[in-house]
């Protein structure tokens, strides 16, 4: 490391130090008014007036009204610092996006007012709706992230890891129509949309060992009718395909409709099916992903070896990653073996541990993005390894 690096490396953890109170501030508050996927306006707006000051800020960016875009600085190469900031149904922040938001936004502030005169282009990106939105689908489809040379973002959870591979994913809504009778009067005049729905569930329960075993096909039933005595005319169900790739995914779910379609046709019903953004899987970069894990030990945090197998989730980040060179590490936030999606996380991201544990993972980014900006050289061997590699799939 050179003595120029080292001075910027200190410069950013001296403002991350100033920063603290604000971004703990940011986190906690966030976590008190959780917002669900694409209604993140409280949310928004608080991370609009943080940027304020040091970023020219535009919000409702990509037709979203709680997306918004930072920027400081000119010219290439474009670092483009990710913020994400709804929270889950019933759980509220029990993925942890509030410390997302805050340490996304502390390593994007940290940079710009430690460097200023590193060439190239600071921005903050707000991505609504990574729960099942696809918030970053619609931002990359709006040629929000045109321009942008990487992007860096992490993700809270019960181990801290520089890269891990994630499964691609397909949403899918499937609505039965059947007529509705008297269940015990005159069922026979009846065609159950219920029938029709536990038929489907059957039949992907028999395909599934027809299917890859990194695969998952799950789901659940929204609504099943209104009462015992009628023959439901209507049943709905939200599912979802998950898959190492997208082409599996696009085979699986193909299969999943047609055994859709044939239980309609079994019940007399018709079947209607529609289907959210797919969620591509990840391609980490390494090489910015060893500079974050290099700034975390640094640090005293304790950075476990990569486990590029078992099961995994979902995010928007993937379709990122598939277009420019992309990092998502993991944080420890919380003891080993706390779930994610959870009420136990929900509280763990709100304790001192894991705003603690943020600002060390913000100021990591932080001193990455310096890195990058500082070293072509460095930043070309990040573009060549994006080039020729592939997502990081499980041994």
């Amino acid at each position: 490391m050179s003595g120029a690096a080292a001075e910027i490396h200190e410069r950013i953890e001296e403002e991350i130090r100033g920063l603290s109170d604000d971004l703990i501030g940011l986190s906690l508050d966030l976590h008190a008014h959780p917002e669900l996927a694409m209604n993140e306006k409280y949310a928004a707006g608080r991370l609009t007036d943080l940027l304020r000051a040091d970023f020219a800020v535009e919000e409702g960016v990509g037709g979203l009204p709680t997306a918004f875009r930072g920027t400081a600085g000119a010219g290439s190469p474009v670092l483009a610092f990710l913020c994400e900031y709804d929270a889950l149904p019933g759980i509220g922040h029990g993925c942890g996006h509030n410390l997302i938001a805050a340490g996304g936004a502390g390593a994007a502030i940290a940079l710009r007012r430690a460097a200023p005169e590193l060439p190239g282009t600071v921005t903050c990106v707000g991505t609504p709706g990574e729960e099942g939105a696809g918030g970053k689908v619609l931002l990359l489809e709006a040629g929000v992230f045109d321009g942008v040379d990487a992007a860096l973002m992490f993700h809270p959870g019960d181990t801290t890891m520089p890269i891990r591979h994630a499964t691609a994913t397909r949403q899918l809504v499937l609505e039965f129509h059947g007529v509705a009778a008297h269940a015990a009067a005159s069922a026979q005049d009846g065609r159950s949309a219920l029938a029709a729905m536990i038929q489907f569930f059957t039949g992907v329960d028999s395909l599934r060992q027809f299917v890859p075993e990194t695969s998952r096909l799950h789901g659940i039933i929204t609504h099943g009718g209104d009462a015992p005595n009628v023959v439901p005319a209507y049943t709905r169900a939200e599912f979802m395909v998950r898959a190492l790739t997208g082409d599996v995914v696009d085979d699986i779910a193909g299969r999943v409709e047609a055994v859709a379609t044939a239980a309609a046709t079994a019940t007399g019903t018709t079947v209607r099916i529609s289907g959210g953004l797919g969620y591509a899987e990840r391609k980490n970069n390494h090489l910015i992903a060893g500079l974050v894990a290099g700034h975390l030990r640094r640090q005293g945090v304790t950075v476990e070896q990569p486990v590029l197998r078992g099961g995994t989730g979902s995010s928007d980040i993937g379709n990122v990653s598939l277009v420019l060179p992309t990092v998502h590490p993991y944080l420890q936030v919380m003891d080993t073996g706390t779930p994610t999606h959870s009420a136990a996380m929900a509280e763990a991201v709100a304790l001192p541990r894991a705003q603690q544990a943020m600002l060390r993972m913000a100021t990591a980014l932080a001193c990455a993005g310096a890195d990058l900006l500082a070293d072509p050289e460095l930043f070309d061997a990040a573009r060549a390894e994006f080039a020729v590699s592939g997502p990081d799939l499980p041994s």
